[in-house]
């Protein structure tokens, strides 16, 4: 999910004026759900600093609503923009291009997300009591050991492995990454001995990215090359003793 077209807009000060007028604010919005879909939809391309989001390949959307917020935009205008782009994303002008599939989320998915985005963008401090534990992002599972020198380390929907850790044998290892989520993902190694990067093939809806390599004793890092995860926190170690 992608707000590019949201910032050029507001920027230009059309946003602004236009949700000022308007509101979808609902007051039986549910946040939690809210929250949670936010993370599993566009949590991989956004960041917001409240759901501890960290995607790359769309905007910040913390900072790209704190100009209109601070220049008297409410918080239902915020709500109302959001979801304006869920379900019919602008062209940003430069290239007249839409970067985010319409209809991500739909009904009460996207009033929720958007109650939830209008809730916490450009607002410091922690969520709190059930919002607080919404979503929670994956990746502090038990490591996952080789066996028979192969080992799977599942991908999620968020920026994550279901492990941040993963132990073999020395010798020729198999790495599989199957992925039931519809955010791309791959599986990519890096260490010593292996020269050059090995890079997975990237994946979706129920594939598998799968590498092979000889290891030896020491510590590799196993991670998803797809733009923008791996500085979001989709990496961990594979340890071989």
């Amino acid at each position: 999910m992608r707000l590019r077209a949201v910032i050029a807009v507001i920027a230009g000060g059309a946003l602004l004026g236009g949700a000022a007028g308007c509101s979808l604010e609902d007051e039986n919005a549910d946040l939690v759900a809210g929250k949670t879909k936010f993370i599993e939809k566009c949590g991989s391309c956004h960041k917001l600093a409240r759901a501890d989001t960290k995607g790359t390949q769309g905007p910040d959307l913390d900072e790209a609503f704190a100009q209109a917020i601070a220049s008297g935009m409410g918080r239902d205008g915020v709500q109302s923009a959001v979801h304006d782009q869920i379900i019919t994303p602008a062209k940003l002008a430069k290239d007249n291009k839409v970067y985010m599939p319409p209809k991500l989320v739909t009904g009460d998915d996207a009033i929720n997300v958007a109650a939830y985005v209008a809730e916490v963008t450009s607002r410091p401090g922690k969520d709190t009591g059930l919002l607080a534990e919404a979503g929670k992002k994956e990746g502090g599972g038990e490591p996952a050991v080789a066996r028979n020198g192969v080992v799977d380390i599942d991908s999620t929907a968020q920026l994550a492995y279901e492990t941040n850790a993963a132990r073999a044998e020395p010798g020729a290892l198999t790495m599989r990454s199957p992925n039931p989520s519809g955010t791309p993902h791959n599986i990519a190694l890096e260490g010593p001995g292996l020269g050059s990067d090995i890079v997975g093939k990237v994946v979706t809806d129920g594939g598998v990215s799968e590498i092979k390599a000889t290891v030896k004793r020491g510590q590799y890092k196993f991670f998803c090359t797809v733009e923008g995860h791996r500085e979001g926190g989709m990496e961990g170690t594979l340890t071989v003793r």
